[in-house]
């Protein structure tokens, strides 16, 4: 099993803002061995709770005898900014006071992401990456990433994403940090503040991850004669605890910002224009039913990226279906890859 391990940046992190991070660290596992040539690296952008060990996240496409394996590759998943699993974050303490950031944490975007990903790929002497894929919070990096350092990722696997985060996906987001913001404690520079209120958010969330079919399938009752205590209503409570038990107020807070500044347009010519940039050979997946990130923002990006292949992959859960359609995904992915390794091989066949 492999083990969290942390980057420190002697030099810090400027944000995008202009704004410092000193004493920066970046938590991430490494899976398998860096091959002699460098060139089988598998690089995982996770979404917006989840942390660096992908194995325990992602099984069905990354593991043992999966598609993603560490007998063939060299895999490496960051934690980013602002989360709860290791880099800093809200709750590190800012040297300059002493104390933990809290709310006095800078607020950082997903090219802050990207930038502090691209360090940590340095530090490794990564200089290539085979396939660089995200889903959600993590497509979107992987998507910046592609545009910011295109000559560094040779394939590109881009999940339930989008070019620019939409007003739905912003008013979601919203909605969630309002429930936090009603919970008093948030405000009272402790490690457990907001607490209630990110349990509210969670049940918030699960609205835009899951579907009605979903819901029905999972939750229905057996019984015509409840006026109350409905499955339902556990499943919410249940889902909200268990986010309460393993991350915190802040950082989902400051994670839920990062997503709304998502926009490959900004200070650029424009969207389309960043999209057309991007030389890696894409692969970009939709989920059918997906609520919070519709398909039709997976087809527009494919549409922009020069060469880019579009599927869609039939799922009930919704957006959650990129976590669970594994078996679907492997196969994409897969025949993804196996394209466009021929495609390499004849063309060094006929440069020869």
């Amino acid at each position: 099993m492999s083990e969290v391990q942390y980057f420190h940046a002697a030099e810090g992190l400027t944000l995008e803002s202009g704004k410092q991070l000193k004493n920066f660290r970046v938590a991430y596992h490494t899976y398998g061995r860096l091959n002699a040539k460098k060139d089988n690296v598998i690089w995982v952008c996770h979404a917006l709770t989840a942390n660096s060990d992908v194995f325990s996240w992602w099984t069905g496409l990354f593991g043992k005898k999966e598609l993603f394996n560490p007998e063939e590759h060299y895999i490496i998943c960051a934690n980013v900014i602002g989360s709860h699993y290791g880099t800093t974050n809200p709750l590190s303490l800012n040297p300059i006071t002493g104390n933990a950031y809290y709310l006095s944490f800078p607020e950082f975007t997903i090219r802050d992401l990207v930038k502090a990903h691209q360090l940590l790929a340095a530090h490794l002497g990564i200089e290539t990456i085979k396939v660089l894929i995200g889903g959600s919070l993590g497509g979107q990096q992987a998507l910046e990433w592609a545009i910011m350092a295109n000559k560094e990722i040779e394939n590109l696997v881009l999940l339930a994403c989008n070019a620019v985060h939409s007003p739905w996906g912003i008013a979601f987001n919203e909605s969630q940090r309002l429930a936090i913001a009603t919970d008093r404690s948030f405000y009272a520079q402790k490690k457990d503040g907001g607490n209630k209120g990110l349990k509210t958010a969670r049940s918030i969330a699960l609205l835009s991850y899951r579907t009605y079919e979903a819901y029905g399938a999972t939750q229905l009752e057996s019984s015509n004669e409840k006026t109350s205590d409905f499955r339902a209503s556990s499943y919410q409570n249940y889902q909200g605890e268990k986010l309460v038990k393993r991350f915190n107020a802040y950082s989902y807070w400051y994670l839920t910002k990062v997503m709304d500044s998502h926009n490959v347009g900004r200070g650029r010519q424009s969207i389309t224009a960043a999209l057309a940039a991007i030389k890696s050979n894409t692969l970009v997946i939709g989920i059918q039913n997906d609520v919070l990130f519709p398909v039709s923002e997976q087809e527009f990006i494919a549409q922009h990226i020069p060469g880019a292949k579009y599927h869609l992959v039939n799922s009930a859960y919704g957006h959650d279906g990129f976590l669970i359609e594994t078996q679907a995904l492997t196969g994409l992915i897969s025949n993804f890859l196996k394209e466009h390794a021929n495609k390499k091989i004849v063309k060094l066949i006929q440069t020869a």
